[in-house]
């Protein structure tokens, strides 16, 4: 690592990002960095707004206008965060089954029954059967970089993108649970068919056995079908919707309460599910399913810190659903403002020096 001291030396992180480096402007190449992101650009089971998979690519070109000093780890970018390469077949499979799901979408929308239809139903076992080998490919590739000793996060595509992550996840730790930032409780069973769906994650997620909980924050869109599913969870997941949060807040319980009460609620080791449609939508207007309400950046960053700071462990994130706009870089400036901050509370967590708090 002789050659990363020079080059932290030698970096001046007040200036722009270098145009050649990787995320965040930096200089550091895979094996000099800490931690690792995986971009998955993949959409296939988009049901109502597209541009996901578009997602990693547009963080990474915003997180090059990001100030590399943050207030609560300013030695942050010396770890070094590296975005990996996605596989060339990730996005191009993307496209092809995308297009492929399109008419599946829309027979069931009409109201037809699939079983009518011979050849949607070989496409959709061919999209759920693509589906499955992009979590498999996953999974190899999470594993491949935890093996080096990198601290490994996900970014997305869409919500289907980190069910490989949590598999491989599993792999590496007895038990585990899920901080689920959402608009949406993700706990569809095979909607629409797909097995592997966008609406599912959650749902496939708790046919890991080694995930204790999911503890899910600022959900304000679901089903019957959903909510029977946390029934039949028995407290394997806790929800707390944006109505009844927002209900507290109004009858005088601080935010900072109620992110202790979220805490209290998780087991010892945490992997962090941020769909960014979470916060409220002006934050992310071009994200695939917009829901009115949510939380605000201060209050998602406010809940990550406390649970960095209260001594259980943060194995892992993923931040999904990031979906550029057509003639802005607003979603993708938000999403690499709150990738950097998660990379932080990752780092501090597991123990790694990312500086003391700029007090002024």
């Amino acid at each position: 690592m002789h050659n990363k001291k020079q080059k932290i030396t030698n970096f001046d992180p007040s200036q722009p990002g270098l145009a050649d480096a990787t995320v965040f402007g930096l200089p550091f190449t895979a094996e000099e960095s800490e931690i690792i992101i995986i971009p998955v650009p993949w959409e296939v089971t988009v049901s109502y707004g597209s541009g996901a998979s578009e997602g990693p690519a547009a963080i990474f070109d915003a997180s090059f206008q990001v100030d590399l000093l943050h207030q609560d780890f300013p030695e942050l970018w010396k770890l070094g965060i590296y975005m990996d390469d996605a596989p060339a077949q990730w996005a191009k499979n993307s496209e092809k089954y995308k297009d492929l799901a399109q008419p599946i979408i829309e027979a069931l929308e009409n109201g037809e029954d699939l079983e009518t239809f011979p050849a949607l139903l070989e496409d959709l076992h061919k999209i759920n059967t693509a589906c499955r080998t992009l979590h498999t490919e996953v999974k190899e590739k999470v594993l491949f970089w935890q093996n080096k000793g990198k601290k490994v996060a996900l970014l997305g595509g869409d919500h289907s993108t980190p069910l490989g992550y949590y598999e491989a996840l599993a792999t590496q730790h007895d038990s585990f649970g899920i901080l689920h930032l959402d608009a949406h409780m993700d706990l569809r069973v095979a909607y629409e068919g797909f097995t592997y769906s966008h609406a599912s994650i959650m749902y496939n997620t708790l046919q890991i056995p080694q995930v204790l909980k999911i503890v899910q924050v600022g959900i304000r869109d679901f089903c019957e079908q959903e909510v029977n599913v946390v029934k039949e969870a028995k407290g394997r997941v806790v929800v707390h919707t944006d109505a009844d949060m927002k209900a507290k807040t109004f009858e005088g319980q601080t935010w900072k309460q109620q992110c202790e009460e979220i805490i209290a609620q998780l087991p010892q080791k945490v992997t962090i599910s941020f769909d960014i449609d979470g916060m409220y939508p002006w934050y992310c207007p071009n994200t695939g399913t917009p829901v009115p309400g949510g939380f605000s950046f201060e209050q998602a960053t406010y809940l990550l810190n406390l649970l960095a700071q209260s001594g259980k462990e943060i194995i892992g994130f993923d931040l999904v659903e990031v979906a550029p706009g057509e003639n802005d870089d607003w979603d993708g400036n938000v999403g690499a403002r709150m990738l950097f901050h998660m990379c932080g509370i990752f780092a501090k967590s597991q123990k790694l020096n990312v500086g003391n708090r700029i007090q002024f």
